[in-house]
């Protein structure tokens, strides 16, 4: 069975672990940098990009969140966490873990009381996903080797590139757990 870990320092974990546990894998909760090396993949959770990045220095976490990329391990953000993953971020001179060959733009589609909910096609997933939207980026720009997989109003919603899966929306919030599957199939593919 594969280990998911969920970065646990803040934003929709326990959404998260749900998800992870529908599919028949193993979720664990991560706080401490050490906890990295019982898991197979690691989902970056939605909650505010910023405050996390806060946390991640705090605990330490930066250096061997890029050591696990490293080792090849897959890495899925969404939304807050997705900005985490991403190379380039408009309107800052820095990334986060700058792992992912994207460019996002923060809380592209409005402020808190603009979320809703969008039917979207994703390549791979499904024809009919349901995305919560809460303050959402979205994908600007992306490099030669990364798949856009979604699409919502011409902005790029959802791309993966290698062991790198990233999206705009909270797929944790529905009870659809296709897009949880597919990142752990990434997961297992990558353990073989």
């Amino acid at each position: 069975m594969v280990k998911i870990g969920v970065l646990g320092l803040q934003g929709a974990v326990r959404e998260h672990v749900r998800s992870i546990e529908a599919c028949g894998a193993e979720a664990v909760v991560i706080k401490k940098v050490e906890q990295l090396t019982h898991v197979d993949g690691l989902i970056i959770p939605g909650g505010e990009s910023t405050t996390m990045r806060r946390l991640m220095d705090k605990y330490g976490f930066i250096e061997p969140l890029k050591q696990f990329a490293r080792e090849g391990k897959p890495m899925f953000g969404t939304c807050a966490g997705l900005i985490i993953l991403a190379k380039k971020i408009v309107g800052y001179d820095e990334p986060h873990l700058g792992l992912m060959d994207i460019t996002v733009e923060r809380n592209s589609f409005g402020r808190q009381r603009e979320s809703f909910e969008a039917s979207l096609t994703i390549k791979g997933v499904a024809d009919d996903f349901i995305g919560v939207f809460i303050r959402a980026p979205h994908i600007v720009s992306v490099g030669d080797d990364v798949d856009v997989l979604a699409t919502y109003e011409d902005r790029i919603v959802a791309a993966r590139q290698g062991q790198f899966l990233g999206c705009s929306f909270h797929p944790e919030l529905t009870d659809d757990d296709r897009m949880t599957q597919y990142f752990i199939n990434m997961v297992k593919e990558a353990k073989e």
